[in-house]
Parts: C-alpha cells; sequence; structure tokens
C-alpha cells in the first residue's frame, strides 16, 4: 500500500499549513512512512521547519510563498483552525486540501460548530449569538448567571473566553472582546456547564469514510491549559466511555471530517455528556498515543489524508498518562538540564524545540505507561520535578 504514496520515483510531499509542535510529531510520522514534508511558518526556527528543506519562512500570508508552498506539496493539511477560510480555497483549487475548507468552515465559528453538532443531534450546552451588551444582558436574564461569553473565533487555551457573573461584568467582557477596531469580533454565550469531569476523544477518519475512535481520556486542566491526560478516563464507567466514544465519533462525521480530530466533552454533575469542542487536528490530548497507542494519532493522522488502512487506536498498557511541560519563565526554550529527568527509564520525554519560553507556554511533555492511571501519574509528576527550567 506504501507504494501508492509514490509518484515517478518520489515520495508523496505532505505539506502542512503551520510549524509548530504538532506540525513537528505529524511530519516524524511522515517521515516514518517515507514522505517528504513541506512547511509554512511565518518563522526561520519553527520545530517542524527545522526538520525539513522543504520549509518557507514568509508565511501564509505571503501569496508568492504560499504559491510555493502549494507548488512542493501533493497533499496539504493543516496544525491550526484559524487559518483564513479564502486561504484555504485558493490552495484547495490546486491541490487537496485535508481537512477541508468546507469541513474547517463548520468548525471555525464556534457559534456554527454548536449549530452544526445540535442539528446533528449531538447535545451541546444552551447556546447565542451576542451581538450587544443587551443581547449579553438578556442571555443572562433568560440563561442565569454565571455564564461564558467567548470569541466565535480565535480562541483556544483560554483566550477569548471569559466568565460573567452578573450584568455589569457581562458589559465589561463584551466591551474588551470587541472594543478593537481592526480585530472586529463576533461573540457567542454560552450556559456554563458544573461539570464533574472534562473528557476527550480523538477520531480519526479516512477519505473512505473508515474510521477508528481512541480511548476516551480525562484533561486536567490549570488556569485554562491542560496539565494532564489520564487514559483511559479514571472514574467513568465503560458505558459512560462508550458513549463519549459514539458522540465523538458522530460529530467528526457531522463535518465530513478527514484526518484527526479531538473532540471536548464535559461530563456533567448528573453523569450526563455534553459536547465542548472540536479541533480538526491533532489535538493536546492525543499526545499519548505516541508511545500509548498501536498507532499514534499522528500516524493515522497521515494515514487518514493519504486515504491509507488505519492503524489500532488501542493501548498497549492498562494505563498511560500525559504531562504537558509549561514554561516557567520568559526567555531561552532551552531547559537548564534534563539529566535528573533522564534518571527516570519509564517516561518518554518530548521536547518541541522552541526557541524562546514565556510563562505557560508548552515546551514539551512527558509520557508515562503503568498497570494503573494512578502509577503512571506518579512517575510523570516524579520525573518533571527533575527537569530543571
Amino acid at each position: 500500500m506504501l507504494s501508492s504514496l509514490y509518484h515517478d520515483d518520489l515520495p508523496v510531499t505532505i505539506g502542512i499549513l503551520g510549524g509548530g509542535q504538532l506540525a513537528k510529531m505529524s511530519a516524524q510520522a511522515a517521515y516514518r512512512m517515507g514522505l517528504r514534508v513541506a512547511t509554512i511558518e511565518p518563522s526561520e526556527a519553527s520545530p517542524a521547519g527545522v526538520m525539513t528543506k522543504l520549509d518557507f519562512t514568509e508565511g501564509w500570508l505571503n501569496p508568492s510563498e504560499i504559491e510555493r508552498f502549494t507548488e512542493v506539496s501533493d497533499i496539504i493539511t493543516l496544525e491550526n483552525e484559524f487559518i483564513a477560510p479564502e486561504i484555504l480555497d485558493s490552495i484547495a483549487e490546486r491541490r487537496l486540501v485535508l481537512p477541508s475548507p468546507e469541513t474547517l468552515r463548520l468548525v471555525q465559528d464556534k457559534f456554527i460548530q454548536k449549530q452544526t453538532m445540535q442539528r446533528a443531534g449531538i447535545p451541546v450546552p444552551v447556546f447565542a449569538a451576542i451581538d450587544s451588551v443587551e443581547e449579553a444582558y438578556a442571555f443572562g436574564s433568560n440563561y442565569g448567571y454565571p455564564y461564558v461569553m467567548k470569541t466565535r473565533t480565535l480562541g483556544y487555551d483560554g483566550y477569548g473566553n471569559a466568565t460573567v457573573g452578573r450584568d455589569n461584568q457581562a458589559m465589561v467582557a463584551f466591551k474588551r472582546f470587541t472594543s478593537d477596531p481592526d480585530v472586529p469580533r463576533q461573540m457567542m454565550a454560552e450556559q456554563f456547564v458544573k461539570f464533574r469531569k472534562e473528557l476527550a476523544v480523538m477520531v480519526a477518519r479516512n477519505r473512505r469514510g473508515e474510521t477508528v475512535t481512541y480511548p476516551c481520556v480525562e484533561t486536567v486542566q490549570e488556569n485554562h491549559i491542560c496539565r494532564y491526560v489520564l487514559a483511559p478516563a479514571p472514574g467513568v464507567s465503560a458505558d459512560i466511555r462508550q458513549k463519549a466514544q459514539e458522540m465523538a465519533l458522530a460529530a467528526v462525521e457531522a463535518i465530513e471530517g478527514v484526518g484527526v480530530f479531538g473532540v471536548e466533552l464535559f461530563l456533567t454533575e448528573q453523569d450526563e455528556l455534553l459536547y465542548n469542542e472540536i479541533a480538526p487536528r491533532p489535538h493536546n490530548s492525543g499526545h499519548y498515543t505516541i508511545e500509548g497507542c498501536y498507532t499514534s494519532q499522528f500516524e493515522n493522522h497521515i494515514r487518514a489524508i493519504c486515504n491509507l488502512p488505519l492503524g489500532s487506536a488501542d493501548l498497549i498498557a492498562p494505563a498511560a498518562v500525559m504531562a504537558n511541560l509549561l514554561g516557567k519563565r520568559i526567555g531561552s526554550g532551552v531547559p537548564d538540564t534534563v539529566v535528573g529527568l533522564m534518571r527516570h527509564g519509564r517516561v518518554s520525554l518530548h521536547l518541541y524545540g522552541k526557541a524562546t519560553s514565556r510563562v505557560g507556554r508548552k515546551m514539551g511533555h512527558l509520557t508515562a505507561l503503568g498497570v494503573s492511571v494512578e502509577e503512571a501519574l506518579a512517575r510523570v509528576k516524579a520525573a518533571e520535578e527533575d527537569l530543571m527550567w
């Protein structure tokens, strides 16, 4: 089957819009399959870009640069969903772009995303578009405080979100998000969900509609940034984990997604599942799959966009835990030393090679396997204490 990924005796080139850690780990999977990779990012030292000779450092806003990138690429994918649809449309006139621009349109705007899932019969929190301060007041009056106000586009890791507890907070949040005339933003409101756990499921789907669904995991957040991923989700019944997998698969099929997708869910205090968001790309909650599953999310992403058979998403051990390594300073992205961490022989270290660090920035991750989530979590916590930044 791999021979179909060659043309004119040369490997197919996977073009990646973006050069960060998700692009880097996707590229590593592609290289193992004998493929070439091109990257485009407005940086001369991106984690993925430094790995390839086909690195286009002027970024996708430069028309001539995107033209050169498109010319050398056979199949184009992306590592973030914030690229303007018109750029994707232009590329798609000449090359296969996956996920497709049509899929991205259903995801990029979170209000449209929620409408799409609701129409597909997937349970979602109460939500509404908010176009004025008065509508922000009305949402609170109708559905109660607190609620979450969100920018409909360009929000991630807590950016573009605000929890509002009363009318004056709604006014402040709305004006803060919409006051910049150079960055016009549309807003939405969403009922605050009292959840017991935040769950996530990775789903891979190829161009033939073949799918695989990864285990349901718990994500543990600190300051709106994922800190740990626990696989499989502890303290959650097998029935709920199965239902979460089914809901995630339905979400990917609702947008006719091709590639790998991260689906975030809430488990409420009443043990009900509610859809939160979908990421049309490899996702932080799936990094544990590199060591933890027979086929990583990154390999299945490459397989899916190339329309190859998908690999098994089963865990290879009873449990796996991933810990994000977050920046603790402003300055060099290089740790002071990794010697202490390397003494933990059952923990896998991934450093992304980012040139600079800032507080809370994802600089790498650790993964450990174990006979239980508790054992794997203890391993990564012990190892991260010995990594010196």
